[in-house]
């Protein structure tokens, strides 16, 4: 049987009636096309079965693209230094596909620093831009900017769900609020539960995990309408404040058997948690930082849920390269991580 002959560009321009500059434009999102040139374009692409050639693609470019990763600042021991462990391989494996990768960072707890760091972005021009959206109204105006210069955008770690954006990598925030509560209160009898927070910026515009929070609220009203939920903040740079404050509210509610955190900083509860033990006291976190596993193992939290952050990191960027070198839209929007449940019993091997 003779082999079918691959689709190409001019096949797609004969059939579509429009020029092969035109069908190249929408291929490799270069330059202004209109929408109803784009949809004939996308639509005869699916019903002739056309695959572009990647090899070609690559070759025909003389400059690496660039894609700006932008992140919270890494700091040692923290989601974000988890979250790009991985970047130096990465950035290895797309090197070959003339991808080149520059970090943008900023102080997650400052607005102010990340208005810059997006300004300093958008005047660098890059091909694509994964973002983790950390100040809402600022991340929403930067989206504009992004939606007006032509740059095409993905989410990682969450999401602002009324922006125009290619993809988002991380876990399914409400629902991972739903899943704290259930691992935390197992069906028991629990009449109060202890939410510790972090305070973060001053202007308090910075909440990534407030879907989370939701769906943990959610799930108690709905199983536990009468549990008193108390809320305490804390200073992630000071360690006696966290102490204080955690001393007071015991002193305050000294049978609250029930504490929950919605961040990956539940290390900086260490400290007085073993100061303070109680085999009748469960504690449920997220993230698998090296000082969260070594609490878990010693059983000074019950449980953590995981998301393997980096590869958030490396599915955006691979999404974010087969747009631009391919022009090729991935299948999902929202793709949600796998939420693993990590007990002392199973992280041997995580």
């Amino acid at each position: 049987m003779a082999q079918e002959r691959k689709v190409t560009i001019l096949d797609i321009a004969s059939y579509t009636g429009l020029s092969k500059g035109t069908i190249d434009r929408v291929l490799h999102n270069r330059g202004e096309v209109s929408k109803k040139s784009y949809e004939k374009v996308m639509s005869a692409i699916k019903e002739m079965g056309y695959e572009p050639d990647l090899n070609a693609s690559i070759l025909a470019r003389k400059e690496a693209e660039r894609i700006a990763l932008l992140m919270p600042e890494k700091e040692k021991g923290t989601f974000w230094e988890l979250a790009l462990s991985g970047l130096e391989e990465v950035k290895e494996h797309f090197l070959p596909m003339r991808i080149r990768i520059d970090q943008y960072s900023y102080d997650q707890y400052s607005e102010e620093s990340f208005c810059d760091t997006c300004s300093r972005l958008l005047e660098d021009k890059p091909a694509g831009v994964v973002i983790v959206p950390i100040f809402q109204a600022a991340t929403i105006t930067f989206c504009q900017e992004l939606n007006e210069a032509g740059i095409p955008y993905c989410f990682i770690d969450s999401k602002l769900d009324s922006e125009n954006y290619l993809a988002y990598f991380g876990m399914p925030m409400y629902k991972s609020g739903y899943l704290c509560a259930d691992q935390l209160t197992c069906g028991g009898k629990v009449d109060d539960v202890l939410i510790v927070r972090v305070h973060r910026d001053k202007g308090r515009q910075s909440d990534p995990t407030v879907n989370r929070r939701a769906g943990f609220m959610d799930y108690m009203l709905q199983k536990y309408p009468s549990c008193n939920i108390h809320s305490r903040f804390i200073d992630s740079t000071d360690k006696d404040m966290t102490m204080a404050t955690m001393e007071a509210f015991f002193r305050e509610h000294p049978s609250v058997k029930h504490i929950a955190m919605f961040n990956s900083r539940i290390h900086l509860l260490v400290p007085f948690l073993e100061k303070y033990p109680d085999p009748e006291r469960r504690v449920v976190a997220f993230d698998n930082l090296n000082a969260n596993m070594a609490a878990l193992r010693h059983g000074t939290i019950s449980v953590l849920i995981g998301q393997h952050p980096e590869k958030q990191v490396f599915n955006a960027i691979q999404t974010m390269s087969d747009f631009i070198l391919l022009g090729r839209r991935p299948q999902r929007t929202d793709n949600y991580m796998h939420m693993d449940i990590l007990t002392p019993f199973n992280l041997e091997n995580y």
